[in-house]
């Protein structure tokens, strides 16, 4: 009785893991980031953190702690979440999948979304804040809303069938010219260098 207890635990952990995961090749080819790797003289304090797990959240605290440097490479969320305060995405992460060369991904995402086993879209949330700065690189906001205006001072910035209802700001020309969006997502205020 105590083993069938424990797998059904670990079975409803891994439905859990598995619905907030997207693999790369769910994609859309332009909608795929482009791959860097950790600097060669990367120290320990810049070193990128070697979690891949998930970060399943439904509360305001567990959401600051998961997109903090401290955090994990995919933030996924259950309901829709409100803050007063600005947001900062923050940290380089590796999402445990190697590029064509063998070296680690930089990636960050958060996910907006649940979906189901085969990978369909179930149900969309939205994060209001009146500001979110994306410090990650590689960072993408996935299948959901989020309100309020973003700052955006990392590369490769994205978009993946997500809305951002407010203002995308740019910090610096490369955060500016590595931004892409696919054609399902929207900005629906100004796209433009913060002044």
């Amino acid at each position: 009785m105590k083993f069938r207890n424990i797998l059904l635990a670990l079975v409803l952990i891994m439905s859990l893991f598995t619905a907030c995961t997207q693999t790369q090749d769910a994609n859309p080819p332009e909608a795929t980031p482009p791959q860097t790797s950790p600097p060669d003289t990367a120290t320990p304090e810049t070193a990128p953190d070697v979690m891949t797990t998930a970060s399943i959240v439904d509360s305001n605290a567990a959401f600051e702690e998961a997109i903090s440097n401290n955090g994990t490479w995919i933030i996924c969320t259950l309901k829709d979440l409100t803050f007063d305060n600005e947001l900062i995405l923050d940290g380089e992460f590796k999402n445990g999948k190697k590029d064509d060369d063998g070296k680690d991904i930089i990636q960050r995402k958060i996910a907006l979304y649940t979906q189901d086993e085969n990978r369909n879209v179930t149900g969309r949330f939205n994060l209001t804040a009146p500001k979110l700065t994306i410090n990650s690189p590689n960072a993408r906001i996935q299948s959901g809303t989020f309100i309020g205006d973003v700052y955006v001072s990392a590369e490769n910035f994205q978009l993946v069938d997500a809305t951002i209802e407010g203002n995308l700001y740019f910090m610096t020309e490369d955060a500016k010219s590595s931004f892409t969006m696919d054609e399902t997502s929207s900005v629906t205020g100004a796209q433009e260098m913060s002044k």
